[in-house]
């Protein structure tokens, strides 16, 4: 597990110090010496990359899925000019990879974009696909630099249309390397998807370059997806604001909704003897009481807001007292267990909100009000030779609130496949839950005999665990922690 650590702020020296460094040299300074600038170019391809190096593409991970094979150049099919960018979509079972995506960066000191208010190109499809289009994201990012990345999605048409991305707060790109993202999957033929029987199409883009149109109108910025979210924590708590964008108002009259990054954002606490908020959105819960965190771009008020009420110290869950040789950890702080940990690998439609948390240096799992929930990592585990798992838990709905845990083991194949070769069961927890407290519940292996709303009939074999589910019939909420097979 990860504690969420904040960011480093940059140190900016007094004016004073200034002063006394600039008296301090031989020579004085010319008044003709001006700030550093960068090229405020606005092409980024026309009939060949603008600005850019010949490695200006950069795809997205194959080992996350990504095709590197579908990038190219085409000089039949084209806007305007001699050539436009083609990309060919894979279906989602092409064994290369079931996306294709990645930037187009600009390798040098950046450009300055201060002087443009959009990203513009012209595109079209072979069917009406949809695909991530953005600018911002610069793989080369230090963690310690506010990222402007801003994204949307749009939807392809047969034939040449032109989009529009507008930019959030053009004073903010002064030196931005981040040109052009995009990222796109296999189309839907019935529109049920995914489903995993996506097909491949093909898009092109054309005359790609910054514009300063000055018919975008920003509607309205928002953070946390524009909901008022009210959340109980205690002091030395740590999160995190998210699902930050704005809405804008298009030329043609339809509105766009972007996601951004937090760059963009101004934060404020209304009171911040409670809690105090960075500039990267990281909010940290000091004292008791109650603060609203806002934001805003510029001098507009962002829609959304999250209020805090904090009472006193978090109490962590026990430390377990076991020696790692003797476990086999899925997720503690105090033992080294498997890799790729996803608290939500998948979740029921009516599951709000997962989460990682931290208090003193120590993560805990967050679940609100879940129907079901699976956490899952990288491969299988075999518990065979163990007898008990432990979980800790600390109930945070009413008394009364149902939890039942399930093992899913995969099978031989190490795949979950629907029981073609696997199996599951579960076991109540529910009676022994206490509201506001950790409980510490270690259950037999062989306790798990319960049948699975996933088909499962119990006492699932051990070999290949590869997700451990909890389910509740009344949308229980919950902590988690320490959770390991001896």
């Amino acid at each position: 597990m990860k504690t969420l650590n904040n960011k480093i702020l940059k140190i900016v020296f007094p004016t004073a110090l200034l002063l006394v460094t600039m008296i301090s040299c031989e020579r004085e300074l010319s008044e003709d010496i001006e700030p550093a600038t960068f090229p405020n170019t606005a092409e980024i391809f026309t009939d060949a990359p603008v600005g850019l190096t010949d490695q200006f593409f950069r795809s997205f991970d194959p080992a996350a899925g990504a095709n590197t094979d579908g990038f190219g150049v085409d000089n039949i099919t084209v806007y305007e000019g001699s050539a436009s960018i083609r990309i060919d979509v894979p279906a989602s079972n092409d064994p290369n990879g079931g996306f294709i995506g990645g930037v187009f960066e600009d390798r040098g000191d950046g450009r300055n974009l201060t002087g443009y208010d959009a990203l513009t190109f012209w595109a079209k499809g072979t069917t009406s696909g949809t695909v991530l289009v953005g600018f911002g994201t610069d793989f080369d990012k230090l963690e310690t630099e506010p990222s402007y990345a801003t994204n949307a999605s749009i939807q392809m048409t047969t034939g040449w249309k032109k989009y529009t991305i507008p930019i959030p707060d053009t004073s903010k790109l002064v030196q931005e390397k981040g040109m052009f993202l995009f990222s796109a999957g296999g189309f839907d033929p019935l529109g049920d998807g995914p489903n995993g029987n996506e097909v491949a199409w093909t898009f092109w883009i054309d005359e790609l370059r910054f514009e300063n149109l000055g018919t975008s109108r920003l509607i309205n910025p928002f953070i946390l997806a524009g909901q008022d979210v009210v959340d109980n924590q205690f002091s030395g708590a740590t999160l995190q604001i998210d699902a930050l964008g704005a809405n804008f108002n298009l030329a043609d009259g339809q509105n766009l909704s972007v996601l951004t990054d937090s760059g963009y954002f101004d934060f404020e606490s209304s009171d911040t003897t409670v809690a105090t908020v960075t500039s990267s959105g990281f909010v940290n819960v000091i004292s008791p009481g109650t603060t609203t965190i806002t934001g805003s771009i510029g001098n507009q008020q962002a829609i959304g807001s999250l209020t805090i009420n904090a009472s006193g110290p978090f109490v962590n869950a026990t430390d377990p007292t076991l020696p790692q040789t003797d476990v086999i950890s899925i997720y503690s702080d105090f033992y080294t267990g498997v890799t790729g940990l996803n608290p939500g690998v998948f979740a029921g439609p009516n599951t709000t909100s997962i989460s990682i948390q931290s208090s003193a240096g120590n993560d805990h799992l967050r679940f609100e009000s879940i129907d079901f929930v699976g956490i899952g990592w990288d491969g299988t585990v075999n518990a065979t030779g163990e007898t008990m798992v432990h979980i800790d838990v600390q109930l945070t709905s009413a008394s009364g609130s149902n939890l039942v845990m399930e093992l899913l083991d995969f099978g031989l194949d190490d795949i979950d496949n629907g029981f073609g070769d696997g199996s599951a069961g579960g076991f109540n927890l529910s009676s022994q839950l206490i509201q506001n407290q950790w409980v510490g519940i270690d259950i037999p292996l062989n306790g798990f005999t319960l049948g699975t709303g996933g088909g499962g009939s119990g006492n699932p074999n051990l070999g290949n665990i590869g997700n451990i589910i909890l389910v509740s019939s009344n949308g229980a909420s919950f902590l988690v922690d320490n959770i390991y097979f001896y």
